[in-house]
């Protein structure tokens, strides 16, 4: 008898450290938010894949004091209002101490108010409408620049550089895309340039021969095309220069990615487009690429921003040492700092600040080419 409660007792020595281990395994979880499926993914998941890089970076520097492991935990907005504020609800649930996300403003703008009613920290990589951060939500960031601001320098471009007296602008009627072909043409009338007509077109067409009729037979200096994504300006592209458009095409920041070039190819060649300014000599742009590259293979339009958005969330919980909202909201609001994007500094409102200029596809790359800031070209 005495053998049998030795040998218990034994066991349950052996087993206690196994058993307070898992009881003080801590782990963090961060939610994202972005289209992961549908016509806006690829855009979705770099935006995904951004913050899994940053918390690589992390993890590999240290990670977080009091925490065994840092957790992403994706949601699929698939760019629909009713389902981003699902994907929301399923975050608080998972009880994640932060949101890295979303894609869409028509996304970001209603999962944001569901997130704020938890105090849960929202830093979108990619919504560019001014509402995001003018409702007065206090958890509110924005990494990523402003559609006011891009209209401003698609604007001075179109003027100042292109001369252009007219110009034909088409959008599909998203939040994104309508918001910001409004406030270009308030630019544009600004600067006395006759908007020919401003048209639209649906989410998912393919065949955009209507509209390029009639833009082919108006013959504007500039047709400004504003898209909710790449893959769709890759096949109004391709069917312009079938058309035989003679007008110098200007786009927007949703046309920055990769599969643009990809899908339209020659038809992409000598689009100008407005996006935010990137200094890739500088070693924390090398230390995001190295990463995301080694993981994922090449970065797409918005991977930089969300690995930013999830660097200051981690970063802000460190210095906090803690998950408290007002904690981490005050160290975001301390942030003076070089990221792999931008310098990050943010606002009252929780803006970081626009750093557009004008970049053109030449040869099969994005290149930059109009400083707005000077006037000329880099």
């Amino acid at each position: 008898m005495k053998k049998k409660v030795i040998v218990l007792m034994v066991a349950a020595l052996i087993l206690v450290p196994f058993i307070v281990g898992t009881a003080t395994a801590k782990t963090l979880k961060i939610g994202t938010m972005s289209p992961l499926t549908g016509p806006y993914a690829a855009d979705g998941n770099d935006i995904a894949n951004g913050v899994r890089a940053a918390v690589a970076v992390i993890e590999a520097d240290g990670g977080i004091p009091g925490y065994d492991k840092i957790e992403v935990v994706p949601q699929d907005t698939a760019c629909d209002p009713r389902q981003a504020v699902a994907a929301a609800n399923k975050l608080i649930n998972e009880e994640v101490v932060g949101v890295v996300g979303a894609y869409c403003s028509s996304s970001t703008i209603p999962a944001s108010e569901a997130l704020a009613e938890e105090d849960i920290p929202m830093i979108t990589p990619a919504s560019t409408n001014e509402k995001v951060t003018e409702r007065g939500l206090p958890y509110m960031f924005r990494m990523c620049g402003r559609d006011d601001d891009q209209s401003k320098i698609a604007g001075a471009f179109i003027k100042d550089y292109l001369k252009a007296k007219t110009v034909y602008i088409v959008d599909d009627k998203t939040t994104y895309s309508q918001g910001l072909a409004e406030n270009v043409a308030k630019v544009l009338a600004g600067h006395g340039i006759k908007v020919v007509a401003h048209d639209h077109v649906n989410q998912g067409d393919k065949d955009f021969s209507a509209v390029l009729t009639k833009i082919k037979a108006a013959n504007p200096d500039v047709f400004y095309m504003s898209l909710q994504n790449s893959a769709t300006g890759s096949l109004m592209a391709i069917q312009a220069k079938r058309f035989g458009l003679k007008s110098k095409t200007v786009s927007q920041d949703a046309v920055y990615h990769p599969q643009f070039i990809e899908i339209a190819k020659d038809a992409a060649e000598g689009t100008f487009l407005t996006f935010g300014y990137t200094d890739k000599s500088k070693p924390a742009y090398k230390k995001y690429y190295d990463k995301y590259s080694g993981m994922f293979g090449e970065p797409g339009a918005y991977s930089g921003y969300a690995y930013d958005g999830a660097m200051v969330l981690l970063n802000a919980i460190k210095q906090a040492k803690s998950t408290d909202p007002a904690k981490i909201k005050a160290e975001i609001m301390k942030m003076d700092a070089v990221g792999a994007t931008k310098h990050i500094k943010f606002m009252d409102n929780g803006d970081s600040g626009s750093d557009y200029v004008i970049w053109t596809v030449d040869g099969g790359q994005f290149e930059t080419y109009w400083n707005p800031a000077t006037g000329k070209l880099f």
